[in-house]
């Protein structure tokens, strides 16, 4: 959905991105790789407002990061 815009289950065109975002205590759509705020790595919806199907993708230049605290 992030790149063809359409919904892989109903084919609808009618999607939006929720951004993700970090708050405090860790509260937002985010992962968490240290202990403040500075430190999460935003994960991005995208939502079919037809069907409610919905992907979840994080940066490209975040995947480091991930790799380094979690692998």
């Amino acid at each position: 959905m992030k790149f063809t815009k359409l919904c892989p289950k109903c084919n609808s065109s009618d999607i939006i991105k929720v951004p993700g975002k970090a708050g405090a205590y860790g509260s937002g759509n985010n992962i968490m790789t240290g202990w403040t705020i500075f430190s999460a790595v935003l994960v991005h919806r995208y939502v079919c407002c037809s069907c409610g199907y919905s992907e979840e993708w994080i940066d490209q230049n975040d995947l480091q990061k991930l790799k380094d605290n979690f692998s």
